[in-house]
């Protein structure tokens, strides 16, 4: 007499027969929403239908949802918002996400199944927020759909990801127009009175991003040795400020502090020595080198306010804070320093970036240097 086979543990699953034949596993798996479903698997034979019922069971122990029915991506990027890029991405980039996924992709995406979506909904999408916003949009849009249906091939949600196959919206770059050497030491100039001139010079004399100025502590300062260590970076999402690590190269980077800082960075904490006095009990430490009268850190969207107010007032032009990052480039080319390193101070990811700013900041010196071959072809032609 054959031998019964022994029940499944709780939670294992079970396997029936059923009438056409077949063999039918069922099994509590987790859904994208974090509720539990049973799902249904079928073989020819028994050990096909076990095969099938231990791969579910895998998942589950790995807690990898495996959906009873077709997900919508109204259903699926909330998940994947919450328990893919919120865990592992810069807060920044969760908020990125996170807007475009509630203005644009559950409104007019979100009915759509992950399995049904095909290339031709992605090229209709895409064409249609172009004409409602801006190709950049569409563009940056296109890569954050991209990024959740990758994460669905991942969790073998779907089997491919059509995005990849659809090209995004081409965007015109826009035309950098830093400021010359002469603008650039002109604001400096101007901005000598202003109580953030410390903060201007190492954003133009360093390349430092406004958040991570605000973000600079005494402790990451070091006047003896005259170099600066950039450990974190001062931002604002959703009402909330918080550190934050830096972008790219400049986690942990240190950098020689060039003599034009020295004297700014001595000021300001001596000024900050007599703010703290002054404020007595109602002052906070924080350890910022850039503070309000009671110790807290500066709100980064003042820097560029008072950043703007100085260039206007000097009659410049005005620009970015972030492109006075150029006036950098600016600077370390007319000093002869080569990309490689203007690269390294600057803290970009890529050559191609600084490249880009490099390019367009030697042009004047291209400029010049035709202009001498032309004084010299005269000169020689002139003699013969």
């Amino acid at each position: 007499m054959a031998q019964q086979r022994k029940r499944n543990p709780n939670g294992a699953g079970t396997i029936t027969k059923r009438k056409d034949g077949r063999f039918q596993c069922a099994v509590y798996v987790l859904q994208p929403d974090g509720t539990r479903a049973r799902k249904f698997a079928y073989g020819k034979t028994w050990a096909e239908c076990d095969a099938k019922r231990r791969e579910l069971l895998d998942k589950v122990d790995q807690g990898v949802p495996v959906p009873t029915r077709s997900a919508k991506l109204a259903e699926w990027l909330p998940y994947w918002l919450e328990n893919v890029i919120k865990p592992h991405r810069k807060r920044t980039t969760y908020a990125k996400y996170e807007f475009h996924m509630r203005l644009y992709l559950v409104p007019m995406l979100g009915t759509k199944k992950l399995e049904s979506l095909g290339v031709a909904d992605v090229r209709r999408f895409l064409s249609k927020l172009e004409r409602q916003t801006t190709a950049a949009t569409a563009k940056e849009t296109h890569k954050v759909l991209r990024s959740a249906l990758s994460a669905a091939c991942r969790e073998e949600l779907i089997t491919r990801n059509v995005v990849t196959l659809v090209e995004p919206p081409r965007v015109e770059s826009r035309d950098l127009e830093p400021w010359s050497l002469a603008e650039t030491l002109d604001f400096l100039t101007a901005a000598r009175t202003d109580p953030l001139y410390p903060a201007f010079v190492l954003a133009i004399a360093l390349g430092m991003r406004r958040g991570e100025v605000v973000g600079l502590r005494w402790e990451d300062v070091d006047l003896e040795q005259r170099q600066i260590r950039i450990r974190k970076q001062r931002q604002r999402v959703g009402g909330e400020a918080y550190d934050d690590d830096p972008k790219g190269r400049r986690r942990k980077q240190v950098l020689p502090l060039p003599a034009i800082c020295i004297a700014p960075l001595r000021y300001q904490r001596m000024r900050q020595a007599a703010i703290r006095e002054r404020a007595g009990e109602r002052w906070e430490e924080t350890g910022y080198v850039f503070t309000t009268r009671t110790g807290r850190p500066i709100e980064p969207r003042n820097v560029y306010r008072s950043f703007t107010r100085v260039a206007k007032n000097a009659g410049l032009r005005v620009v970015r804070l972030h492109d006075a990052r150029h006036g950098t480039a600016t600077l370390l080319t007319a000093a002869g320093v080569a990309p490689r390193v203007v690269m390294e101070i600057l803290g970009h990811s890529q050559i191609a970036v600084t490249m880009n700013v490099y390019t367009h900041v030697v042009q004047d010196t291209q400029r010049e240097a035709v202009s001498h071959m032309d004084r010299l072809l005269v000169r020689r032609l002139q003699r013969e």
